[in-house]
């Protein structure tokens, strides 16, 4: 079994005028380094064999604030990122909130839709298991992280998982113990 823990990247530039990045690598605004480094001082006495995220510098920067020179292992992953949102990317948050559920099996346009995520999502578990069976890890990303953990661990249809109300939180902790 492996432990995760999930935590939500740090709050963007894009994030604060509330557009949709999905693939675009906004930056973290102050307000996210702020939130990156009270990540780190709740976790400032735990141990993690390692720390992934996503690649995009929004996830990136959340890791190195939080955890860089602390002993852990920060590891980038590619299947961690946020769904790409294609001809959409950078449009208003409440225009794509409100489009998801078309995209749940069709990709967005010039984008993917969100089967593609949690296929991703379910290729990097099942390389998590089979490389950090009876670990514990955290994984910095995006709403599409987290559904494809929704889903893949919880067992929670996606079309359920997509459409639910999203609310933020200090860590959301997951136990992986097989996928099929």
């Amino acid at each position: 079994m492996v432990t995760i823990i999930f935590e939500s990247h740090g709050t963007t530039y894009d994030n604060e005028i509330q557009l949709s990045s999905g693939w675009y690598d906004a930056e973290l605004s102050a307000l996210g380094i702020k939130q990156a480094k009270e990540l780190g001082a709740r976790y400032q006495s735990e141990k993690f064999d390692a720390i992934f995220c996503s690649g995009l510098q929004r996830s990136c920067r959340t890791a190195e604030i939080a955890f860089g020179g602390k002993g852990m292992p920060i590891m980038k992953d590619t299947r961690l990122k946020e769904c790409d949102y294609g001809s959409l990317t950078r449009h208003p948050s409440n225009e794509v909130e409100s489009l998801k559920k078309i995209y749940i099996a069709n990709p967005f346009p010039n984008g993917e839709s969100y089967q593609q995520t949690t296929k991703r999502m379910g290729d990097f578990l099942k390389t998590l298991l089979a490389d950090y069976d009876g670990k514990r890890v955290m994984i910095i990303g995006h709403r599409a992280t987290q559904y494809g953990l929704e889903h893949w661990i919880k067992k929670i249809p996606l079309e359920d998982v997509v459409v639910a109300p999203w609310k933020w939180q200090s860590g959301w902790i997951y136990h992986l113990e097989k996928l099929f």
